[in-house]
This record gives structure tokens, sequence and C-alpha cells, in this order.
């Protein structure tokens, strides 16, 4: 135990004794002799603060705090018990800066109904973190990350279409199966009917489909920040085939890239945002090229609705090839905890191992291989996501409504938090399953992609850019 003092501002409130817990080292701890709180957290509307820190930081407690006893009977009480007060009223915490964390002091009720008295439990978050949650909690909001390529999208430049007809004609030579060489010419097929429409639109800007011309339209790229300047891609939407046209860089036509939407996208997407409530927070991990990615979520969630445009920039996370997706890396602003969030991805190895109990994984999307597969199912892929999605926000905040708070709320001061449920975690709503479940109509060669899977997307980016603007 250590002696202290706290301040609100530079004003000194009241003298406190305080016990570390866990691993807190208080006598190494500089900020611990002067306990100086910078403001009090935001109100919260139905979350107690400690059912907040049970769920995002049951780990981060790091001290008890109480006020010393007076010194005399008539001593009046130090401005520490109001503000104990105002925080065990109005649901606050009171917040002492610490660099890229914050100290988060709890207000709590004792056991002992000593008056006069103050007494707090400690944690100490990731800057931002307790606030965001603590409105994703009264919102009844989690956090969903999806990835694009094979996910969401499909998406080939001239380049990828070509090496991918180059393959399947060497793998079609060594063929002697009947059926699978009917498979690999009906793929070809589609293959080369889409670079036929790449081509024109490369070329002339315009395709020629069913009869039908259509023409680019220009449209407006809006800047993800003031130091960015606006857009104008060239775009063609052929909207009964699911398919886009766009370019990546407008002055590089061989950045023109064909771009398949997967079935039932604004299924999935109006439920998210579903009568202007918002369910979930969106964010976007992928490892492909970062404009690319950008110019694929546009084109995904044209009018900004699930991720506003301020917000974009720090929520698409490129993620370099060889390294692993990881929902810290996500939300490295404090944005949101790992615990609340869902991800919807057709791989789970690429993820961080403790996050992978949290990945709904999809199967991959093969418009090219398997063109049918999505039609043929039941309900289709992005669908059951919904559902999935669906299911995991009413099972965690069941857990959290009527687990979590009527045990948080007989908490006292004295108690040991290990007493308390465990928090409500969305890897405790998936079904596991296994990454097999990506394949479709039966053993797909693992090596074939319909598009540029992930870190393709940045060496094919990256080998147009070169040859359209040589070095020197």
């Amino acid at each position: 135990m250590i002696k202290s003092m706290v301040y609100y501002g530079n004003t000194s409130i009241g003298e406190v004794e305080v016990w570390p817990k866990g691993d807190t080292n208080l006598g190494a701890a500089a900020w611990a002799r002067e306990i100086r709180v910078d403001r009090l957290s935001p109100p919260s509307e139905r979350c107690l603060p400690l059912a907040v820190m049970h769920t995002v930081a049951v780990g981060a407690r790091c001290l008890d705090m109480e006020s010393r006893p007076p010194k005399a009977a008539d001593e009046p009480p130090p401005p520490l018990v109001a503000m104990h007060a105002a925080c065990l009223r109005d649901n606050k915490t009171a917040v002492v800066p610490l660099g890229e964390e914050e100290l988060h002091l709890v207000a709590m009720t004792s056991g002992r109904n000593l008056t006069n008295h103050a007494c707090f439990w400690g944690y100490k978050v990731p800057f931002g973190l307790y606030n965001s949650c603590l409105t994703m909690l009264n919102l009844r909001c989690l956090g969903i990350v999806f990835d694009l390529d094979e996910t969401l999208i499909v998406a080939n430049t001239t380049r990828s279409f070509e090496d991918r007809i180059d393959s399947l004609q060497r793998k079609l030579s060594n063929e002697t199966d009947p059926q699978r060489m009917n498979g690999m010419l009906a793929e070809i097929k589609r293959y080369q009917d889409d670079r036929s429409i790449l081509k024109q639109y490369i070329e002339g800007d315009q395709v020629y489909d069913d009869g039908k011309m259509y023409k680019v339209q220009p449209e407006i790229v809006p800047p993800l920040s003031d130091n960015h300047q606006s857009l104008t891609r060239p775009v063609i939407r052929l909207q009964e085939k699911n398919i886009i046209l766009t370019r990546i860089n407008p002055l590089i036509r061989d950045t023109s890239v064909l771009v398949r939407l997967r079935p039932a996208w604004e299924d999935l997407r109006s439920y998210l945002i579903a009568r202007g409530r918002k369910r979930f927070e969106v964010y976007v991990c992928t490892m492909a090229e970062r404009d690319y990615a950008l110019e694929m979520w546009r084109l995904l969630d044209p009018d900004s609705r699930l991720i506003n445009s301020v917000q974009l920039s720090d929520r698409m996370v490129c993620v370099k090839s060889g390294l692993k997706k990881s929902l810290l890396n996500v939300f490295h602003d404090g944005s949101c905890h790992p615990g609340m969030a869902l991800v919807i991805d057709d791989r789970l190895k690429v993820w961080d191992e403790k996050d992978q109990s949290r990945v709904h994984v999809v199967p991959a999307f093969t418009p090219y291989y398997a063109p049918q597969a999505e039609a043929n199912c039941s309900i289709p892929v992005l669908c059951v996501a919904r559902n999935v999605a669906c299911n995991v926000r009413g099972g965690f905040f069941k857990d959290f409504d009527e687990g979590l708070l009527p045990r948080i709320t007989s908490v006292l001061y004295e108690d040991e938090i290990q007493d308390i449920s465990s928090a409500p975690d969305v890897g405790n709503y998936l079904i596991s399953e296994d990454e097999n479940v990506a394949v479709v109509n039966g053993n797909r060669d693992s090596l074939a992609f319909d598009g540029m899977a992930d870190a393709e997307v940045e060496r094919r980016m990256k080998v147009c850019f070169l040859t359209s603007n040589p070095p020197g």
C-alpha cells in the first residue's frame, strides 16, 4: 500500500491509500504518488462503468483506492467524496491520462457503510477505448470487420485474366477426364468473356453487352482528408450481372479492373443499417494495396452509409503480405475491443490465433470456377453471414443484459472480480468451423483463384504503375 494525493486538474481533492492489483508495481509508477484526474467520462445511460470495464478490460484492474479516514470527527469531507458521489450517481468514471493509456477510477460502493468515504477500483486501458465501448454497449452495437477479395468481391485486371486463362489451358492439356475438361473449358470461356468486356472498357471507355452500349459515367471520389484531392473515376455498372468496371488510377488505363460483387451484399448491407439504426460499427481488414482497397469499398458502400468518409482512413486497415491480420491492429485507435467484434472472411488462418474464434468463415466467392454455387444455396452466403451477425449480436447482449448486469450491480468494493460471471465475447456465439468450409463444390485446387486475392492485388497494381510510368 502507498499513500497518495488525488488532484482534479491542479486542485488537491483528497488523500488516499492505494493498493496494487495484479502485476502493478505502484512504487515504480510515477503517477501513483500524485493521481491527477483530468476529467470525468461521459455519463452512461444504462451500463454501469464496472460492467463496461468487465467487458473490455477485465484483466486491466491495477489498483484499489480509498480515501483516508478523517483525522477528527468534525472534519469536513474532502472534495474527493463529492467526486465519488457524482460518479456513482451519473455512471461516470474519473479519468487520469497516462500517455497512450488512461487510468479510469470506477467509483464503488463499500460494504462497510462508512460516511464521507470514497473508494474506487482503477483500470488502465488504451486511450479512448472506454468511451468507444461505452457508446457501443449503450447503443447495443458491436464491431464487424470485413475482408474484401473473395469474401465480398472478385476483381481482375487484363493481366490477371490472361494468367488465369493460361494456367487453365496448361492444365487442360494434361487432363483426360471429359467431365473435368468440360468444366475447365467453361471456366476459360467465362474468363474470356469478362476479359473482352474489360478490354472494351480500357480501349474505348464503353462496353457492348447483350446488344446494349454502356458508356462510362464519371463518379467523384471525395478526398479522405484535407491533405487529399478529390478524384473522378470513369465507371461502368452492369447491374444485372453484378459487374462494375473502374480504374484505380483514372489516368492509367492499365489499372482498370473488372469487379464482380458477391450476390446478396445489399441484403447484408441493409441489415447493418436498417431503419437508420446502426447495429454494427464497420471496419475493413485486407491484404490488398490501399488505393485498390479504398476503391473496392467505395463500390460496395457508394453512399458511405456503413463507414462515413471521415472515419474511412482509420477503418480501412491494409496488412502487409506475410503478416497476420489482428483485431488489435484493426482497432489501433481504441475504437473497439476485440471481444466485441465479428470478422467475416473467406480464410481463417490469416488471422492471429487469438482472434480466430471470432471469425465467421464464408466459402470463397468463385464466380468463374463455380458460377452457380451461390445460386444453388438455399440461403445465399452473405445472407447466412447476416443471420450469423444477428445471432451473435443477440447472444452477446442477452448475456450482457441478463447475465452480467444483474451481478455487477451487487458488487462491492471489498469483493473480488473473479466472483462475477465471465464477460461476453463474440467468439462465444460463433459455431467453430473448419477452414475447409471455404471450399465450394468439391476439391477445388487450393492454388486456383477467381480474381486477385489479397497480396496479389498489391503486386498487380505495382506492376501496372511501373509499366505505365517507367522510371527515369
